[in-house]
């Protein structure tokens, strides 16, 4: 199929930045069979938009009905490039493997035919691959009308054969008479070896001793190592050997004939053959797609129309396979970028996860645009851009003499060149590699450059300056990766607002450099950079606080909601059976009431007599009794209606989705619906994901 325009601006360089070569050959090993493997060497992603969505879609499908147990089958088969290049050759003869790949080739896409007429489900993206492909039963029957459930040629394929094989079949009984004969006779004289046999030449032949060879009768066929046996063909064997030869010739003639007049028959249906390899071909690349998302748990975002990114629970695939082969936990990022915040810049201390959240978007962002689910929610949302862009790494060149700085400023200069507001910029610790205040003064000018070019980007740094012209920036703006001042450790989680200490002397403390030394280091600061370095740290421990103290107090709302809700159900409950039980005690006086009456009546009816007056009387009675219950029923609708009327504020939530904003109706925090599993709706409270009863919430927009 067709590729879409890729997106600019991509090579080798760029694949190796962001691991895209890691995918690429992780692709190639899962592939099914040569052209998917060849495919997945030479993905690149793409910026068309709708080549984007289809490739999506169609991996999606593939993952979905494999998972379903709707019978996909495996999609094991050759190739047919070969079987379609000599169909297409006048006269050409197919060997018995070809038609056994074609078969095979047949009886599957009969299969995935199917499959996706009779699914109770719709597989628009796979049928589209399919659509000009339609079940072909002439083409099996026949091949089968020539060749076994094994594979193998029937004696019945054509009456020549038939004969041919027959005659084979006697004259084989004729040799082993003829043998065992010869072997009683040589055995009984004492000339046999004790291994008596052998095969020789594709003969069977007598082990005699070689010194009474001359007195054995037949064709002496070679010796053993030792010369000590001899084999030998007894003669009366030979001519019939010599029969067998010439019917084996004829049977390689006959079958080379029924091989000519099947490949005849089955050049007519070259147009679905080449539909075969094609077909194939393909769901063999969308599955090669779809065990890939499988084996990185990836998942279909939402795809924009414009540039842009909000990705909820997002992981680095890589990471996540490392982390989880050696048993660690991954933390999921949440990174958004939009048309009125598209810069990203992330400070923070070395080793605490920038450059892996900003390789992250840029590795899932390549994915996305490559027709791959990607480990993110399913609710996040991804734009197309027409160039990613990234620098990361440390890329001195030896060969060009070229420092790392060099290298850097070489690339700087083609993203100035380049950029524009369809790109997506990816800069590892922008601006290092030089003279910290005239690099960073350098750095500030680029990234002013860049941000009036209107592209989107995730930065990197240590630089303040940076720092400060993003917070200054309407369309910037900062984050920062978590750190416990506490434990010295960092937490791998990205928080948007605020950009973050390096925490440098912490680390140092870490890595188990002496407190005198780190004093020292501190002194040669100018006092103010300390204490802002200081403060900078403290806020973060201050907000990590506040954070939990309000992760605990939406624990809190939400224990407290479940136990209102409880509460309130309890009630209607007893409130319930307190009208079930005077309903029960009207009832039971009512029909005490009606018993006493009809007693009565019974007491006064005279048998043999007209009862004409009592009659009347009971007709009447029984049609106001029936106008009485009919009253009282419709008063009890009423009722019903009004109290739930009343009992159900209206809080709309028949109206939230994924992607609503609601709140607690217990207190007034806010949040984002992420997913929704039945009466379940999990919401985003700023980093606090959990899951609420949709009863509880309420709808705002």
């Amino acid at each position: 199929m067709k590729h879409g325009a890729p997106i600019d601006h991509f090579d080798e360089r760029v694949a190796e930045d962001l691991e895209f070569d890691v995918i690429q050959a992780m692709l190639a090993e899962l592939a099914g069979c040569p052209s998917s493997e060849k495919r997945a060497e030479s993905l690149v992603p793409s910026k068309d938009r709708i080549w984007v969505l289809r490739r999506l879609q169609e991996t999606d499908e593939m993952k979905r009905i494999r998972a379903g147990g709707h019978g996909f089958p495996l999609l094991e088969f050759d190739e047919l490039g070969r079987e379609i290049k000599l169909l297409s050759v006048r006269d050409s003869v197919l060997s018995e493997e070809s038609f056994r790949r074609i078969s095979t080739a047949s009886r599957i896409m009969n299969v995935v035919l199917d499959v996706l007429a009779t699914s109770d489900e719709s597989w628009p993206r796979l049928e589209a691959v399919l659509e000009d492909q339609e079940p072909n039963t002439e083409l099996i029957e026949a091949i089968d009308a020539v060749f076994d459930a094994k594979g193998h040629i029937r004696d019945d394929a054509s009456p020549a054969l038939s004969q041919i094989r027959g005659d084979v079949t006697s004259v084989r009984r004729k040799i082993n008479r003829a043998f065992l004969r010869a072997m009683k006779s040589v055995q009984d004289r004492g000339y046999l070896a004790d291994i008596r046999e052998g095969f020789v030449q594709e003969r069977r032949a007598l082990a005699v001793i070689s010194s009474y060879k001359r007195q054995v009768s037949g064709a002496a066929l070679g010796s053993s190592n030792t010369g000590s046996v001899t084999f030998i063909e007894p003669g009366a064997c030979i001519p019939l050997n010599h029969e067998l030869d010439m019917l084996r010739d004829d049977e390689r003639k006959e079958i080379r004939n029924i091989l000519r007049e099947l490949t005849r028959n089955i050049r007519r249906h070259l147009p679905a053959i080449k539909g075969y390899q094609r077909g194939l071909t393909e769901l063999d690349w969308i599955a090669t797609r779809a065990r890939l998302a499988g084996k990185l748990e990836g998942s279909l975002p939402q795809i924009r129309k414009k540039p842009g990114l909000h990705l909820l629970s997002a992981y680095h695939p890589l990471l996540l396979q490392t982390n989880k082969l050696a048993g660690k936990e991954t933390l999921p990022q949440h990174v958004e970028l939009h048309r009125k915040q598209r810069m990203l810049v992330i400070s923070g201390p070395n080793a605490g996860g920038k450059s892996i959240t900003m390789k992250t978007v840029g590795l899932l962002q390549m994915m996305i645009q490559s027709g791959l689910l990607v480990p993110c929610h399913s609710a996040s949302e991804v734009g197309i851009f027409n160039a990613i862009l990234p620098d990361i790494g440390d890329h001195q060149s030896i060969e060009n003499q070229l420092s790392t700085y060099s290298y850097r400023l070489g690339r700087m200069r083609h993203f100035l060149n380049v950029a524009d507001a369809s790109s997506l910029m990816l800069l590892d610790e922008f601006g290092t590699g030089s003279d910290p205040e005239l690099g960073g003064a350098l750095a500030e000018v680029f990234f002013e450059e860049l941000y009036d070019r209107g592209c989107f980007g995730v930065i990197t740094t240590h630089y303040a300056n940076i720092k400060t012209r993003a917070a200054k920036l309407p369309e910037a703006f900062n984050g920062s990766m978590l750190f416990n001042r506490e434990s010295l450790a960092p937490m791998y989680q990205l928080e948007v607002g605020q950009p973050g200490s390096s925490f440098t002397f912490e680390v140092a403390e870490i890595n188990g450099i002496r407190g005198k030394l780190i004093e020292r280091a501190k002194g040669k600061l100018d006092k103010r950079r300390v204490e802002l370095d200081g403060l900078l740290g403290d806020l973060h421990k201050e907000k990590s606080k506040l954070a939990k103290l309000t992760n605990k107090q939406l624990r809190a709302e939400l224990e407290a909601e479940k136990a209102i809700a409880e509460a309130g159900r309890l009630k209607e409950a007893m409130e319930d059976k307190e009208r079930n039980l005077n309903t029960q005690l009207e009832a039971l006086n009512t029909a005490r009431v009606r018993g006493t009456k009809l007693s009565q009546f019974v007491d006064r009816f005279q048998s043999g007599k007209p009862n004409k007056g009592l009659l009347e009387e009971i007709k009447t009675y029984l049609a106001k009794e029936k106008a009485r219950q009919e009253e009282h029923a419709k008063r009890g609708s009423k009722g019903k209606a009004k109290s739930q009327a009343k009992r159900r504020p209206n809080h709309q939530s028949d109206k939230i989705v994924v992607g609503s904003l609601v709140r607690l109706r217990s207190g007034q925090e806010r949040g984002d619906v992420v997913e929704i599993k039945g009466d379940l709706v999990t919401v985003m409270f700023g980093a606090f994901k959990t899951k609420v009863k949709r009863n509880q919430l309420t709808w705002l927009r």
